[in-house]
C-alpha cells in the first residue's frame, strides 16, 4: 500500500467516531473545527434573471387565442426588385429600348433625346406648370417618330432638323394650342384642316343631316309662330320680374339704376373629394350648398316661352325663294346676346357661307324703349365701346339676312335654337352640332362648342375668358365641325324635309 501524504489531516473525518477505515486519511482529533456550511442564496421568481418560456399559443388548447402565426407559416412578401429610373437627375427621360435591336447606338439616341427634351421644355414653358410631364412625353414620341422614319446615317440630321422646327413654333399658352404636339401630330392636324377647308358644304351632302320637325320640337325649337299679337310690350322696365341669377323678385331697371345682385356666374358640377361627391361652382370652387355668391352685378331676367318672346318682338319665317334670289344654299350662324329690360336680346349676328367665308357680321341696336342692363362681356364679348357702333335694329338686321338666307337655306349652328329665338326666326331646315355630337348623358344635356372643337378639330376657341366669345369665330368653328362630321361619319338615312 502507498503511504499517506497527510493532505487531509486538517479536515475532520466526515464519519466521525463511526469511521471504520483502518487508516483514515482524515483527522480524528476533537479540537478541529467542522467545515463551514455551504449556503446557496435563492431569489424570488419575480426578480429571477432566468428567462421564462413564452406561453404556448396553440389552437389545440381551448380558450387560447394565437397572438401570431408560427414563423414557418407566415407569408412573406417577395423581395422587391429595384424599379429602374425613368428620368435622369436633370429630368431628361431615359430611353427604354433593346440595344441589340436598335440600328442607332442607344447612347447616341439618348443624347438626341436630351436635345429634343430641352427644346420641348423651352417651347412649353408656359404650360409645363400645369402639365409637368408634357415635355418628356412629347420628346419620347418625337424621338420614336424620327427613329422609325430615318436610317442610321440620317438619324442625327433628322433630329437636328426637328429641333430647328421646334424653335420656329409659336409659344403655346394652353394645352389645346396648335403648337402642342409632335411633328407628326401637327402634320396630321394640318392635313385634316386642309381636307375640311377643301370641302364646300352643299345641299346635296347635308340633306341627310337636316333635323325633322319632330326633332326640332324635341330639342326646344319653335316651329310655329304664336297666335298672339307680336311686339306689343318690348320692355318690362318698371315692372316686377324674377332674377335669373339669384331667383329673387326685383323691379326691372336699366343698367345705371339697377339694384345689385350677388350670384355665381359659373355653372355647378360634381366633383369627388375624399371619396364623397360634392357639387361645386366652376367659377369659385365653392360648394353649391353655400348660398353666398362670388360676383356682384345687376338683377337680370330671362324668358323662354314662345308667347312671351313674341310679345317682346314678333317671330316670323324667312323669305321664300324667288327667281332672282341670291340666298346661300348653306350658312352657319351664331349670335351674341346681352341682358336688357326686354329680356335677353341679340347684340351681334355673324354668318359664314358653306366655304367658311364671312358674309355678315353686325352689331345690333336695341329696339326703341329697350335699355341695356348687363353686357355680360365675359360671355358675349360685347363692350360699351363696340355696342356704340351698332346702327341697325333687329328689324333691319332681319332684312339684311334676307339677302343671304331664305326658307331653302340650310342653317348650321351650335344650340341653334337659342340663336333663332333671339333673332325671332322660325326655320325648319336646321343642322345642330349638339345633335350631331350628343352628350353622353343624352338630351337635354349639351356639350360646349369649345369642348367639341378641342376634341374633334384639335384647336382652341373662346380662349380668353375676360374678352368673351366671338360670334364670327363660333360660326366658323361650327361649320368646321359639320365638315369634320361629313368627312368622318357614316351617312344617315335621308329625312323628309319640312317646309
Amino acid at each position: 500500500m502507498f503511504s499517506s501524504l497527510g493532505l487531509f489531516q486538517s479536515l475532520r473525518c466526515p464519519d466521525g467516531p463511526g469511521c471504520t477505515r483502518p487508516r483514515c486519511i482524515f483527522s480524528h482529533k476533537k479540537d478541529i473545527l467542522p467545515p463551514p456550511a455551504l449556503v446557496i442564496p435563492i431569489k424570488s421568481a419575480s426578480t429571477s434573471t432566468v428567462p421564462t418560456k413564452r406561453p404556448i399559443s396553440s389552437p389545440i388548447r381551448p380558450g387560447a387565442a394565437p397572438s401570431e402565426p408560427p414563423r414557418k407559416l407566415q407569408k412573406l412578401a417577395p423581395p422587391q426588385r429595384p424599379v429602374p429610373a425613368s428620368h435622369t437627375n436633370d429630368g431628361v427621360p431615359i430611353l427604354r429600348v433593346n440595344a441589340a435591336q436598335s440600328l442607332v447606338p442607344v447612347p447616341v439616341r439618348q443624347t438626341m433625346l436630351k436635345t429634343l427634351y430641352d427644346h420641348f421644355v423651352v417651347l412649353y414653358h408656359s404650360v409645363l406648370p400645369k402639365h409637368p410631364s408634357l415635355a418628356s412625353e412629347h420628346a419620347l414620341k418625337q424621338e420614336e417618330e424620327i427613329y422609325k422614319k430615318s436610317s442610321k446615317l440620317t438619324y442625327r440630321n433628322a433630329v437636328i432638323t426637328c429641333a430647328a422646327a421646334l424653335k420656329r413654333r409659336a409659344i403655346p399658352d394652353s394645352l389645346n394650342h396648335a403648337s402642342v404636339g409632335t411633328e407628326a401630330e401637327l402634320a396630321a392636324r394640318a392635313e385634316a384642316r386642309k381636307s375640311r377647308q377643301a370641302l364646300r358644304l352643299s345641299r346635296d351632302n347635308l340633306e341627310p343631316y337636316i333635323m325633322s320637325k319632330e326633332d326640332l320640337e324635341s330639342w326646344g325649337y319653335f316651329v310655329e309662330i304664336p297666335d298672339a299679337p307680336g311686339g306689343i310690350e318690348p320692355s318690362l322696365e318698371g315692372k316686377l320680374a324674377k332674377c335669373e341669377r339669384c331667383a329673387q323678385p326685383f323691379l326691372v331697371k336699366r343698367k345705371e339704376e339697377a339694384d345689385k345682385c350677388v350670384y355665381h356666374w359659373g355653372k355647378p358640377f360634381t366633383t369627388t373629394a375624399g371619396g364623397e361627391k360634392t357639387r361645386i361652382y366652376n367659377c369659385c370652387s365653392r360648394p353649391v350648398a353655400d348660398s353666398e355668391g362670388c360676383t356682384h352685378g345687376p338683377h337680370v331676367f330671362y324668358e323662354n316661352k314662345a308667347e312671351v318672346l313674341h310679345i317682346r318682338h314678333p317671330f316670323s319665317f324667312l323669305e321664300s325663294p324667288s327667281p332672282t334670289s341670291t340666298a346661300l344654299d348653306v350658312a352657319a350662324l351664331d349670335c351674341e346676346m346681352i341682358y336688357t329690360t326686354g329680356g335677353m336680346r341679340v347684340a351681334r349676328v355673324s354668318v359664314v357661307d358653306g366655304a367658311g367665308k364671312e358674309v355678315l357680321d353686325e352689331f345690333v341696336r336695341m329696339d326703341d324703349g329697350v335699355e341695356i342692363i348687363d353686357y355680360i362681356t365675359r360671355f358675349s364679348g360685347i363692350t360699351p365701346e363696340n355696342y356704340a357702333t351698332a346702327v341697325l335694329p333687329l328689324a333691319s338686321i332681319r332684312k339684311s339676312l334676307d339677302e343671304f338666307i331664305n326658307t331653302n337655306t340650310i342653317l348650321i349652328g351650335h344650340a341653334l335654337d337659342n340663336d333663332l329665338k333671339t333673332l325671332r326666326i322660325i326655320h325648319h331646315r336646321c343642322i345642330d352640332t349638339v345633335v350631331l355630337f350628343p352628350h353622353r348623358m343624352g338630351p337635354p344635356y349639351r356639350r360646349s362648342l369649345k369642348d367639341l372643337v378641342r376634341e374633334h378639330l384639335g384647336s382652341t376657341i373662346q380662349n380668353d375668358s375676360t374678352v368673351g366669345h366671338s360670334s364670327l369665330e363660333d360660326a366658323a368653328a361650327t361649320l368646321d365641325l359639320v365638315r369634320h362630321f361629313v368627312l368622318n361619319k357614316p351617312p344617315v338615312k335621308s329625312k323628309p324635309s319640312s317646309s
